[in-house]
């Protein structure tokens, strides 16, 4: 299953564009200058974050067979997100000018545009309307656009469908009955209640994000303020820890990430998860226990509908690009309508163009688009900070601490409070 190999990934779901060459300066900021004094354009080398579904390698073969003096070498690094930012982020602050397009999680546009290593970009020179709408937000900082969205993701419910039909029940819309539900209805089929990703890395970040975003509260303002010690802040803390301290989250659950998280629900072991689309196919196979029996809806909210946080990854020129007019094209024809399809029938990765997500032969291929597309449109961004890694860091120990019930989520909130106005104050 190609969504099962894909799960590694975590969050950067896909490629990461590099250059095999090392150039001089350009000038920051300046997409189209050419350091080798030539017209911007000539070969790339293309590094993937593990192309796991062996896609990428296809599609790049239109590419150059389109462009023979602006060819694409594909080059892997390694599966992990962590690792690949690591390794980027050297070779950025180094200056070597390896770089040529960097396929970024969503996450790291801000810091990589603050820190300049990332170029703005002609937004005309893209199909941005065509875009589901908020995906293009993540691409932006500073009121410019510093890179091109290639994939999205956002997270879903998912439920065991044939246990809520004995019961009588719908999935739930609100925390209130998802709680109860989970708390009633899962020990009386021997399952544990809901889990998502709650192990201290970025996964954790997310679900975290999501519950105070859900109860109408933020972690930092659009200028960078420190905003979440609020109310609406604290009921999504407690949310999460109450969960773990009456017994509907499973303590387990607190050593998830993706794949823990996944595999302890299509074993059968839950009622509830929350996870991202990837999930879906895995547990759909045809050796999984709970084939057929199991749903997926948007994410519940304290009175409705919840706010999921996006996934996915952006395309973004580098500052010090040697060929910086092949790479925008290249960004232009890996967002084109037709590879965005391929993008999702052949790599499994939620696209960004929105029809897609409308399209009959592609909802019956894929059953779960139209909760994805709501999903998706009613999502927002991590916070935006140019030390993006730090506040990350600051919210998963800070949550976790709350969830293993070392901290009550008031004074968790609090904290984080502290800390992130630390983390502002250093930047």
């Amino acid at each position: 299953m190609r969504w099962i190999r894909a799960a590694g990934r975590g969050l950067l779901v896909a490629a990461v564009v590099l250059t095999g060459y090392v150039s001089a300066p350009t000038q920051p900021g300046d997409a189209t200058a050419d350091p080798a004094g030539g017209d911007g354009r000539g070969p790339m080398t293309l590094a993937t974050a593990g192309d796991l579904t062996g896609y990428l390698g296809p599609l790049l073969e239109g590419w150059n067979r389109g462009h023979p003096g602006e060819k694409v070498t594909l080059v892997e690094l390694p599966d992990s997100a962590d690792e690949t930012r690591a390794q980027m982020t050297t070779g950025l602050r180094s200056g070597d000018g390896r770089f040529d397009i960097l396929n970024i999680d969503v996450a790291w546009t801000s810091e990589f545009a603050a820190a300049g290593w990332i170029a703005p970009l002609e937004s005309r020179r893209f199909p941005l309307n065509s875009f589901l709408p908020p995906v293009v937000d993540t691409a932006t900082y500073d009121g410019k656009l510093y890179a091109v969205p290639y994939v999205t993701n956002a997270g879903m419910l998912y439920y065991r469908k044939d246990i809520l039909d004995r019961e009588g029940e719908r999935p739930p819309v609100t925390w209130t009955e998802l709680e109860r539900q989970a708390r009633t209805i899962a020990p009386r089929h021997g399952l544990g209640g809901y889990a998502g990703q709650f192990l201290p890395y970025e996964g954790l970040t997310v679900n975290a994000t999501e519950a105070v975003y859900s109860a109408g509260g933020t972690i930092l303002g659009d200028d960078g303020r420190v905003t979440v010690d609020s109310e609406a802040a604290r009921s999504g803390v407690d949310f999460l820890a109450r969960g773990v301290r009456d017994g509907w989250i499973p303590r387990e659950a607190l050593t998830y990430k993706e794949e823990e998280s996944r595999q302890a629900f299509q074993d059968g072991r839950l009622l509830f998860l929350r996870n991202w689309p990837y999930a879906y196919a895995g547990a759909s196979g045809k050796d999984s226990p709970v084939a057929g029996k199991f749903g997926a809806v948007p994410l519940p909210g304290p009175d409705g509908a919840g706010t999921s946080v996006l996934g996915g990854s952006n395309l973004a020129v580098s500052t010090r690009a040697r060929h910086p007019e092949s790479a925008s094209d290249l960004i232009a024809y890996l967002t084109s309508a037709p590879v965005q399809r391929k993008v999702l029938t052949e790599g499994a990765l939620p696209p960004v163009r929105a029809a897609l997500y409308q399209d009959p032969a592609l909802i019956r291929e894929f059953p779960y688009l139209p909760a994805l597309r709501a999903s998706v449109l009613a999502a927002a961004p991590r916070p935006k900070s140019a030390r993006y890694e730090q506040v990350s860091l600051a919210v998963q120990a800070v949550v976790h601490d709350a969830m293993a019930q070392h901290q009550d989520p008031a004074a968790a909130v609090r904290r984080l409070a502290g800390e992130l106005s630390a983390v502002a104050r250093r930047g």
